[in-house]
């Protein structure tokens, strides 16, 4: 189980008068397990749960709407939103337009190999001989060209491409997005094929510092008191429910 939270800090119990009285959440229908439409058509996800469990944490009335992904942050600059809860990644890119809450998921690089071939470690060395998959234009591919550059890089249009590769034999390991990959283990299309081999990869540089909770600049107060609701939920365990619940196949 992954932690994403300092022990050693404790963020302050904030001030709830100086936050909305209702926090107006905005996310997206096309990540999962992270945001999506549910069988009942309501909006559903890890993103969705951990929205609901910060607003039960701080005792305040929230609201939820689905927005495209590339309207987040407009919704937020021109008041429409308060918080913005869909994957997004924090970045000093993304840091120019919105604050972030203390990151709350982060997720790692893995390698995946077929179950008889799995490595007893993932190193450069052990890595030379073999065939990787990985999906073209990608921070993953740019890892591995710099620390594994002996290895054979095959470079495919798409995830699934690159897993069907690895299905075909045609390369021997394949890396990538560890929560895409985890799911496609535990789904029907990997055929029980494969697993991880080696441990998680999360270098900032190529992979992002993680998801955090996006809030309009300057406001410090929001971001304060999303930072200890998430704060308490981890101490709490709800966290780890969310996570267990949602991530059944851990991704580190």
């Amino acid at each position: 189980m992954p932690g994403f939270w300092d022990p050693r800090r404790q963020p302050e119990k904030p001030d709830v008068t100086r936050v909305p009285v209702q926090i107006r959440f905005v996310t997206t229908e096309d990540y999962p397990p992270f945001s999506f439409r549910g069988e009942d058509g309501r909006p559903a996800g890890f993103n969705i749960d951990l929205a609901r469990a910060i607003c039960s944490e701080l005792a305040i009335t929230c609201s939820l709407e689905v927005v495209p992904f590339e309207a987040l942050t407009e919704a937020l600059a021109g008041g429409k939103a308060d918080a913005a809860i869909a994957g997004l990644a924090i970045s000093p890119a993304s840091r120019e337009a919105v604050d972030f809450s203390d990151r709350y998921f982060r997720s790692p690089a893995r390698f995946v190999a077929r179950k008889a071939d799995v490595l007893p470690a993932v190193t450069p060395d052990l890595v030379a001989s073999k065939t990787v998959g990985v999906v073209a234009g990608t921070a993953h591919e740019a890892y591995l060209r710099d620390f594994f550059a002996e290895a054979a890089i095959r470079s495919y249009p798409t995830p699934e491409e690159a897993r069907a590769a690895l299905l075909r034999r045609e390369v021997d390991l394949v890396f990538g997005d560890g929560v895409q990959l985890a799911f496609w283990l535990n789904g029907s299309s990997s055929e029980a094929c494969c697993a991880f081999a080696g441990g998680p990869f999360t270098e900032s540089l190529y992979f992002g510092e993680g998801m955090g909770i996006a809030v309009r600049r300057g406001d410090d107060a929001l971001r304060q008191s999303l930072n200890y609701a998430l704060a308490q939920i981890w101490e709490n365990g709800a966290y780890v429910d969310l996570y267990l619940r949602w991530f059944p196949i851990g991704v580190y």
